[in-house]
């Protein structure tokens, strides 16, 4: 998944916890890259609990609930014509993701990246 923000695809991170951060924004589950989260005040975009106003939400299975004070809700879907920014950047990013499979099965292989199969 990547960054809801400006598209870029989170990778492992070489030791340690990993600097994204996640949130909730409309009710669905989005990342934030560590640029973002620098250039930006992030957490005014996203989601806040209801009972205590923290942005430390989650969404899972049709729920959204607050890692702050444990508040459970129903998550509301979206309406089919109601695009956000998170779909426009996913969407803009795809070409781009075949391009990073490629470089990844390369690494992963030992073969220059477009070299046929056999």
């Amino acid at each position: 998944m990547p960054c809801y923000r400006c598209g870029s695809r989170q990778v492992d991170p070489d030791r340690g916890p990993s600097p994204w951060q996640r949130g909730v924004r409309q009710d669905r589950q989005v990342l934030v890259c560590p640029e973002c989260q620098v250039a930006h005040e992030w957490t005014a975009e996203l989601d806040h609990c209801g009972s205590c106003g923290s942005a430390r939400l989650i969404s899972r299975l049709g729920e959204v609930e607050c890692r702050n004070c444990g508040r459970v809700r129903a998550a509301v879907p979206a309406a089919a014509g109601d695009v956000t920014t998170t779909s426009e950047v996913i969407g803009r990013g795809t070409a781009d993701l075949a391009e990073e499979v490629a470089q990844a099965l390369s690494r992963v292989l030992g073969k220059p990246a477009g070299q046929p199969r056999r």
